[in-house]
């Protein structure tokens, strides 16, 4: 299958009066066309950081990022417009992410109009039919977002960044704010859109069982590098970082006969501000030795599953003997 947005070696860090906070520390990963790729991880591991910076609404600070073959990475002026036509972004919060002064009407029409694709007598219709695809009812359209539930927020945000016909969205956690009910409502919608639509998504989330149900592949991110990446049933199945052991371990469980044994995780999170070479999560791992210290890289450990571990081929053996 084609990749249509790779990033290699990403990079993204910010300076602070306390050192350099590397907040996205050389990432690799390809996204196939019409498939969702999870990120997952701890809050504060990078997530958003990197889901924003493919989409430039923060510039890298080093490595490439390819849309559909080519190196966007330091595209400016029309060029850029051209690029977050094609990649947008839905945000975790419906209510902080839309304008209070515009309606649910004028919000969608917002990038119909910025676009200069319509004429000005097709924005109205295209607008409510944009509406329609992501289940707003017709007489909401003069509504503000003070006056929707959560859902109904976050389905405008959805019709905004959908309305030019993306090919690529990145989901920065867009249920994380949403009773569960409505959750489950928005992300079938989501699955929906990419079957009609063919899209594909960086979707960001710090729940496993979101992620299990949405994604095609799936990430662990940890202060700013992937430790973990396979399909997403694998990777439920056989994870092989001790760190995502610990994530899936800690999913609640609904069967009584089986209960499932937690990894409660000791030791400090290190800082991400200038970190020492080496695992970054050797801290905090029951199997860390002096390899550690070393850089770690992700390896292949199983067909198209990848582990950056020193000690995942050890620890496996031990765990199954």
């Amino acid at each position: 299958m084609t990749a249509i947005v790779e990033v290699k070696h990403l990079k993204k860090y910010f300076h602070t009066p306390s050192g350099v906070l590397h907040a996205v520390d050389d990432v690799s990963f390809s996204i196939q066309k019409g498939r969702t790729m999870g990120i997952v991880g701890e809050s504060g591991c990078g997530k958003s950081t990197l889901g924003r910076t493919i989409v430039h609404l923060l510039d890298s600070t080093s490595g490439e990022i390819f849309f559909d073959g080519e190196n966007i990475t330091q595209v400016k002026g029309r060029k850029r417009k051209l690029v977050r036509e094609n990649m947008q972004i839905i945000f975790q919060d419906p209510f902080s992410s839309l304008n209070p002064r515009l309606t649910v009407k004028q919000t969608i029409s917002e990038p119909l109009i910025l676009s200069k694709r319509f004429r000005k007598s097709e924005i109205d219709a295209e607008a409510r039919r944009i509406m329609e695809v992501v289940g707003l009812a017709e007489r909401l359209e003069g509504s503000y977002p003070h006056e929707l539930d959560g859902g109904r927020r976050q389905r405008v945000g959805i019709g905004r960044a959908l309305a030019l016909n993306p090919r690529f969205v990145v989901c920065d956690e867009p249920v994380s704010a949403l009773d569960v009910s409505v959750q489950a409502q928005i992300l079938n919608l989501i699955k929906e859109l990419q079957r009609e639509l063919g899209v594909a998504f960086l979707f960001i989330t710090h729940d496993l069982s979101v992620v299990k149900h949405i994604s095609h592949d799936i990430c662990v991110m940890y202060l700013g590098q992937l430790v973990e990446t396979s399909p997403s049933d694998e990777l439920f199945d056989k994870p092989l970082h001790p760190y995502t052991k610990a994530l899936l371990s800690a999913i609640p469980s609904t069967d009584i006969h089986h209960k499932r044994e937690r990894i409660l995780l000791k030791g400090e999170v290190l800082s991400p501000i200038d970190p020492k070479p080496g695992c970054r999560f050797a801290a905090r791992c029951e199997y860390a030795c002096d390899l550690c210290a070393k850089e770690q890289v992700l390896e292949e450990v199983l067909p198209n599953h990848f582990v950056s571990c020193c000690r995942v081929r050890e620890i496996n053996a031990l765990e199954e003997s």
